[in-house]
């Protein structure tokens, strides 16, 4: 078997390991980055979000660009070859990353969820501190309320929003945090993943003054594909956000 020639493989000896090295050295950096913001970002509420849209996508993109660049760098260390053994590693080194990668995939979609669901309720509900370096106080549901507008508690109401309310007790000033209602992830009760969401939510009764309401969620796995339904009690209107003409 003929070996490559020079030229070819010094060329891509040379070239494949400036871009491996390229790729690896950019998926560390994107985590370094990720966990860096984190780090500076002192507002819990603005961590939360960047936590809950952003950290999944870019551990996964990291651990690509890394695993891309390891498997291209493993097949530059050798020297001299042939055209067989040089298909043969690049076949076998890329077999093996694409096992790993599904792996790490399955690991983050299925496993991860449940670790960044305690980080998140942790940020949620810390205390905050308000301009004056006063502690402040979570409010109950009950008493959010009346520093909700209507339109606050029509969505809270119909569970495509929840507001958490904050207050500094010392100087009455407020926070008002908003979160998404639908449900994060849930523990699936067949398969055990962390892959049980909101596929849907309607409301069977409307609340009235005199009467609760009702909506049902409809929920789907993500993973076995196991269906349910939930239903949820909707409060009575509250008088007081009721305007009148």
């Amino acid at each position: 078997m003929p070996l490559i020639p020079d030229h070819i493989l010094s060329a891509w000896n040379k070239y494949g390991n400036y871009t491996a090295i390229l790729l690896i050295v950019s998926g560390l950096l994107l985590v370094f980055t990720h966990y860096l913001k984190l780090l500076i970002t002192s507002d819990k509420k603005s961590r939360y979000d960047y936590i809950n849209k952003s950290e999944i996508n870019r551990l996964w993109f990291s651990f690509l660009l890394f695993a891309i660049g390891a498997t291209l760098l493993l097949n530059t260390l050798f020297y001299p070859t042939n055209w067989l053994w040089f298909f043969v590693r690049l076949f076998l080194s890329s077999m093996m990353t694409i096992i790993i990668s599904v792996v790490v995939q399955n690991m983050l979609k299925f496993y991860f969820p449940f670790y960044i669901e305690k980080r998140l309720k942790k940020l949620r509900y810390s205390p905050r501190i308000s301009d004056n370096g006063n502690v402040m106080k979570l409010l109950s549901e009950e008493e959010e309320d009346v520093y909700l507008d209507e339109g606050m508690q029509a969505e809270e109401n119909a569970y495509s929003v929840d507001y958490d309310v904050w207050i500094d007790e010392k100087t009455g000033v407020t926070k008002i945090e908003k979160y998404n209602g639908r449900l994060h992830a849930l523990k699936c009760d067949k398969c055990n993943y962390q892959t049980l969401k909101v596929s849907k939510e309607e409301i069977i009764q409307t609340a009235t003054l005199v009467a609760e309401g009702e909506l049902i969620k409809y929920l789907t796995c993500g993973y076995c594909g196991q269906k349910s339904k939930k239903s949820h009690k909707i409060a009575k209107l509250n008088p007081k956000a009721i305007s009148t003409d």
